[in-house]
């Protein structure tokens, strides 16, 4: 087995352990498309529960689907990590029945800390942009 092969089981099986208790993720409707060292694509249907009073899809909802995506990207090592802060930038709104796509990558980390950028679509649209800072809080998935 390659290095590379065996950073991406490392990534899949930290994400298989963490999906596994990820309650509020599979509840939105999210799924993971893709997983790899420092970088996760995660999907998530703007449903009609999920609009506000403007008829637009809820921010905080958009904000749910990047948070999630970076939790997977900076957790792919089998290292416990946490949000140590995050920002979003609204881009265009949503709207019910939108496919949103979001794509963490990892810009750099070093020792305990990581930071990570986030790009949410709908379509070949960004709706939103995303960064967030981590930080390894100790312990391992499996």
């Amino acid at each position: 087995m390659t290095t590379d092969q065996a950073a991406r089981e490392i990534a899949e099986r930290s994400a298989a352990a963490m999906w596994a208790e990820d309650r509020a993720s599979r509840a939105l409707g999210m799924s993971i498309d893709a997983v790899g060292p420092g970088t996760a694509t995660l999907r998530m249907t703007v449903r009609g529960d999920m609009v506000n009073g403007h008829d637009i899809g809820h921010g905080g909802l958009t904000f749910a689907l990047a948070d999630s995506a970076f939790a997977f990207a900076c957790n792919s090592y089998n290292r416990r990590t946490v949000a140590a802060g995050a920002e979003i930038r609204f881009r265009r709104p949503t709207r019910a029945g939108d496919v949103l796509v979001a794509t963490a990558v990892e810009r750099e980390r070093a020792g305990r800390d990581g930071l990570y950028d986030v790009t949410v679509t709908a379509g070949d649209e960004v709706v939103a942009t995303f960064v967030g800072r981590s930080r390894e809080v100790g312990g391992r998935f499996w």
